[in-house]
């Protein structure tokens, strides 16, 4: 029965192992050829495919809190395997079943043509007599992730985490193993690197994705979760070797358990993973090209509208027909295409405890806010509207027309985070009143761009209806994914913005739906720059909506700043337009009709950053869109740097005839210069909080 099994597509190799007593072992998954003596014998049996853990089961090995050595995992068989090709490319299944317990999982595998990504997932059925409780199942199990190169682990091997928060998203950090406390003393360890998210932001601490490089080697391996709520992935070693584990939510991390009754199907949260010797920098392109073929195809991502939205440093969620009108025919007079409306719209004062009717406020508009609406769209905009569809708030007057069923529960009551009550999505009601409040904005007031923020976390879930809290927030999670689904479907040229206070839900279980994500709620500009240039990073560009928002004290640095910020991403306009001096509107149309220029590369564009993922620290920044035909576009930014000089390395342009240009803005007391030879574009701006952006064409 022993036999191999070899996959080697889109420059990845893979290559499992079935055994006499019928053990599956995946020996390797990397962008480079398996070297078979870097395996010693007997510590194969550490390169499972698959950990399952269910109640009752025993544990092996010192494993501490790590998910590696389970039961029924340890015991799972080989059960079979086929493959196929489908329009995305090769499709690989393993089976495996567990004589003892008559569980059985698929192991499915679905590589992309063209990249070395594959999207995983695991699929479970219990095909014995009895009820089986399910603790953790793995999406992906890989060892040997250091095996490759001579050096120990401690010193080659570089793991890179996006840290996240509320107006401090996307902070990329990176770590030797030892400085987070995994050194290499023995062959295993009862320590683990673990990063979790429970709740229902996907993205409250950290995104759900990760880059691990092996320096020696030149080998690298990313990954991304996809799911809008609570997962989990972790680093541990065994038998001498570095092992990564990634997964859904689990019971030890997230309060999560299942009963599968005999027949009964679990299907884990999808991961991709992918490997390349590239660097960060390919791993970036790979995920961005995967991110656009799972994305349901959309006009939106095509075209990249301008969307004006009335709250940051503006309204601040106060509108009224009379101070919406002049905002109006400001944005209309800069650019935009879209405007949307946002919070405040449907109460008549403080309106955050009471959320949940979303009809329009009489007392904001008189004249009612279809004569709003109407007057955006003779505008030649896109009217928008801002909702919170999620929540109810506890003051809601909708409440009356409720009961519990509606709202998530923990220990007999309802759960309760900032003022509001969560909605559980399951509940067919729920789902109705959502489709009647998307109808009413739809149909009866116009609108075709709706923002859809989400400013609460719902916790570790809800006990209605569920095996555990996580069980619930699990069902829910994915009741809303099916519930957007069914509205894109009965209303395709829909535009709606995913938001969650900013980017706490930046994930590509949403992003595979919304066209369109907030990366941010960060007020201050000069911050903001930091975040916008690590955006793309986690989405692809023509997803990542950054505030360009000029304010009323401001100065023409200023609005460049704000403006650079977005250009080379998808551009939320915002600010006191009607109010802004006619030296600085120009200054925001001359940006947004060079947006207007160039938008049609950014959907083909990949990113890239001459000097490194930036951090908030950094005095500068820069990030770089490569679109076809030989065209590259550069965002610059001093943000508070002392250095009024910079060099901007771009080796693979080293050599090449290049032509060099300042897009944006025209006329600028900025100084660059380009050493063809090296690769270097050497940039000073006098001042600091200052920006421009580059064209640098090939050929």
């Amino acid at each position: 029965m022993a036999k191999r099994i070899e996959l080697t597509e889109n420059g990845l190799f893979l290559v499992f192992e079935v055994t006499e007593d019928g053990d599956v072992r995946l020996l390797h998954f990397a962008a480079v050829p398996f070297d078979e003596t870097r395996i010693r014998e007997a510590r194969k049996p550490g390169f499972r495919a698959l950990e399952v853990q269910l109640t009752g089961e025993d544990r092996a090995e010192y494993h501490g809190r790590s998910h590696r050595a389970s039961y029924p995992g340890l015991r799972m068989k080989y059960a079979g395997h086929e493959e196929e090709r489908n329009a995305l490319g090769r499709a690989f299944a393993l089976r495996l079943a567990d004589p003892a317990t008559g569980l059985e999982a698929v192991c499915r595998y679905q590589f992309y043509d063209g990249l070395p990504i594959v999207r995983c997932r695991t699929e479970l059925r219990n095909g014995g007599n009895a009820p089986l409780g399910l603790e953790y199942v793995s999406t992906v199990a890989l060892t040997g992730l250091s095996k490759e190169g001579d050096r120990d682990r401690d010193e080659k091997m570089v793991l890179s985490v996006p840290h996240n928060g509320w107006q401090s998203e996307l902070q990329w950090r990176s770590y030797t193993l030892p400085e987070l406390g995994l050194s290499h003393m023995k062959d295993r360890s009862s320590k683990r690197i673990a990063f979790s998210n429970t709740g229902s932001w996907s993205s409250a601490e950290h995104i759900p994705m990760g880059w691990l490089e092996n320096r020696e080697a030149g080998l690298g391996y990313f990954w991304q979760i996809e799911h809008n709520g609570s997962w989990h992935w972790e680093l541990n070693d065994q038998f001498d070797h570095l092992s990564i584990l990634i997964s859904g939510p689990t019971e030890h991390d997230n309060h999560w358990w299942k009963k599968l009754v005999p027949g009964e199907t679990f299907e884990s949260v999808p991961v991709a993973f992918g490997s390349c010797t590239g660097g960060f920098e390919e791993a970036a392109g790979c995920l961005t090209r995967y991110r656009r073929i799972i994305r349901s195809p959309n006009e939106d991502n095509r075209e990249l509208k301008i969307i004006f939205n009335d709250y940051m440093n503006c309204l601040w969620g106060n509108p009224t027909t009379e101070r919406l009108l002049p905002l109006i025919d400001a944005a209309a007079e800069a650019g935009c295409e879209y405007f949307c409306i946002d919070a405040g719209w449907y109460a008549e004062g403080e309106w955050w405890d009471g959320v949940g009717e979303w009809k329009p406020s009489e007392k904001r508009f008189p004249e009612g806010i279809r004569y709003v609406l109407d007057y955006i769209r003779g505008k030649g905009m896109v009217p928008g509207l801002w909702l919170e569809l999620e929540v109810m708030g506890i003051r809601s007057p909708k409440l009356a027309e409720t009961d519990d069923g509606w709202f998530f529960k923990r220990h007999g009551k309802r759960v309760v985070d900032r003022s509001r009550y969560q909605l559980d999505f399951r509940n067919p009601e729920v789902a109705r009143h959502a489709d009647e409040v998307i109808r009413r904005l739809v149909e009866d007031y116009g609108a075709g761009y709706i923002k859809m923020d989400y400013n609460i976390n719902a916790g570790i879930g809800t006990e209605t209806d569920a095996d555990s809290f996580g069980d619930g927030l699990l069902q829910h999670n994915r009741a809303y994914l099916a519930w957007l689904d069914r509205i894109f479907a009965r209303y395709p040229g829909l535009v709606i913005e995913n938001c969650s206070s900013g980017g706490m839900r930046i994930d590509y279980a949403q992003l595979s739906r919304h066209s369109i994500q907030s990366t941010s709620d960060q007020e201050d500009y000069v911050k903001y720059a930091q975040i916008a240039a690590a955006s793309p990073s986690a989405l692809t560009p023509e997803q990542s909506a950054v505030w360009s928002y000029p304010l009323r004290e401001g100065d023409d640095r200023e609005v460049v700043f704000n403006m650079v910020n977005a250009l080379l991403l998808r551009v939320h306009q915002s600010g006191h337009l009607a109010e802004l001096t006619p030296a600085r509107r120009a200054l925001v149309k001359e940006a947004l009709d060079y947006y207007k220029r160039i938008r049609r590369d950014i959907p083909e564009s990949v990113p890239f950053w001459p000097l490194g993922l930036p951090t908030p620290q950094d005095g500068w920044i820069c990030l770089g869109l490569r679109a076809p035909g030989g065209r590259n576009y550069l965002a610059v930014w001093r943000t508070l740097s002392e250095e009024g000089e910079q060099a901007i390395p771009i080796a693979r342009l080293a050599g090449k005839p290049v032509t060099v240009r300042c897009g944006y803005p025209k006329e600028t007391d900025a100084r660059w210069s380009w050493d063809a030879s090296a690769g270097v574009l050497t940039v000073a701006l006098p001042e600091p909080k200052s920006a421009l952006l580059f064209e640098l064409t090939e050929g």
